[in-house]
């Protein structure tokens, strides 16, 4: 089978500085892609590069054969932040219906079909008792799950997420990473995250990037690789959320 995501020798410079370098990537499908690495090693300007949000300055992205920018339809993203303006009050249900957009009859909004569909990605994605709440109110591992349900309202075929733990607590986060696990039966992923313990006993693959891939093996990350990638030492912390029995007390 033919990669669904391929990489050749893909350079990129914010104004004249390097951030990627000569990377060779391949996703082939059923994959669940773990990417590590520091702050500003080129992470989520990769995943940009894939979704044809931003040109590579040399080498070429292909994505289901195609140029990024005539596939993104068949790509759902996650970014690492969102914010929503106090002002504007967006449900639940618009946000995740935005990722219709796209895919559906561009006048005479929404149909029952789109209707159907984000209800059932809120179902999956354990959000469907929020549908009618502000954004706003919501907490961070909830508004995470909203964006999540967002991207599998596009119907992907491959998602990409850019630190979906990010900035929400540990129990929060774990249950993310089950959500994600149950995706992966059906789902092609690539995963941006910080979380070295669940990435290295987790996805299929890991990638390890800082400006040039440095790391790209089918074996959990082990701690010489994690060193090597940034540049000093690191540690693997595993965390167990689950509460004691005196906790649940």
């Amino acid at each position: 089978m033919p990669a669904l995501i391929t990489l050749k020798d893909v350079s990129f410079s914010y104004d004249d500085r390097l951030i990627i370098e000569g990377i060779n990537l391949s996703l082939n499908e059923r994959d669940f892609l773990g990417v590590v690495g520091p702050n500003g090693g080129g992470k989520s300007t990769m995943l940009k590069l894939i979704l044809g949000l931003l040109t590579p300055d040399h080498g070429q992205i292909s994505v289901f054969g195609k140029p990024p920018n005539l596939t993104r339809t068949r790509l759902g993203y996650v970014p690492q932040f969102a914010t929503f303006d106090s002002a504007f009050p967006i449900t639940v249900l618009d946000t995740v219906l935005q990722g219709r957009l796209g895919k559906t009859r561009s006048l005479l909004g929404y149909s029952k079909q789109d209707h159907a569909i984000a209800q059932q990605a809120m179902i999956e994605a354990d959000v469907e008792s929020l549908q009618k709440r502000a954004m706003t109110a919501l907490s961070g591992g909830q508004r995470q799950r909203v964006l999540i349900a967002r991207a599998l309202a596009c119907e992907p075929e491959i998602l990409l997420l850019d630190e979906p733990t990010a900035n929400i607590d540990p129990h929060h986060g774990e249950t993310i990473f089950e959500l994600l696990h149950r995706l992966h039966e059906r789902i092609t992923m690539i995963l941006i995250s910080h979380d070295v313990g669940f990435v290295s006993r987790s996805v299929t693959r890991v990638a390890c990037l800082n400006r040039t891939l440095v790391c790209h093996a089918t074996s959990p990350v082990d701690s010489n690789s994690i060193n090597h990638l940034y540049s000093g030492p690191v540690s693997v912390i595993h965390h167990d959320t689950r509460l004691s029995p005196e906790d649940k007390q």
